[in-house]
């Protein structure tokens, strides 16, 4: 399938890894667990008596699909998207960014490009999975623009003085603030979830 670029895991430490290193891991062992044949993808089309046949695997593997665009960015790059420095320059250009309605994608090698590139992609893997899961897929047809609310006014959040320090603040609180990666990865956490009870609702 070789949607995977990287030859190693995520960083090892001590400890848990933070979400974005999380998920890099999971979506390595998933992608290979695919290439092995433990698992057939897409996840929404599985029978109840295939391997991550039930409603969490079906959840959690098919966000690892979507995830995988952003995943594949060059470079590694899709750790800027915590990287509180870079937030504003991101955000602007993912709104300047013209949807698309592919999941066979190009990159641009332009750093913003690219991110609004893949997070598009991934938002159109979900509704494509929506349709095959057996979904109402009209209030899929609006993530897109819900989403654009959303990181319009993360933007807007983040254009306000002081906003790292806040930032900083909520981290240390244990709190989530606006980061782009924490926006995408809820977003595509709540489709991925409407999908998953739809292909067991549909069986």
């Amino acid at each position: 399938m070789n949607w995977w670029p990287f030859g190693g895991s995520a960083t090892t430490q001590k400890g848990p890894l933070p979400l974005h290193e999380e998920i890099e891991k999971r979506g390595k062992t998933y992608l290979d667990d695919v290439d092995n044949g433990k698992f057939s993808s897409p996840a929404c089309k599985r029978a109840a008596s295939d391997s991550g046949g039930d409603e969490p695997s079906i959840l959690e593997h098919t966000r690892l699909e979507a995830f995988r665009y952003l995943l594949s960015v060059p470079r590694r790059e899709f750790t800027l998207l915590v990287d509180p420095e870079q937030q504003s320059a991101l955000l602007d250009g993912y709104l300047r960014q013209l949807p698309h309605d592919q999941t066979v994608i190009e990159f641009t090698g332009a750093t913003s490009a690219d991110f609004a590139i893949a997070i598009l992609a991934g938002f159109n893997w979900l509704v494509h999975c929506a349709v095959l899961a057996g979904a109402d897929p009209k209030p899929f047809y609006g993530a897109l623009r819900n989403f654009r609310r959303v990181a319009s006014s993360a933007q807007k959040w983040w254009a306000e003085e002081g906003a790292r320090q806040r930032c900083a603040d909520m981290l240390q609180a244990g709190q989530e603030p606006p980061l782009f990666f924490n926006l995408v990865w809820a977003d595509y956490t709540r489709m991925a979830t409407e999908i998953a009870a739809a292909r067991v609702a549909h069986r």
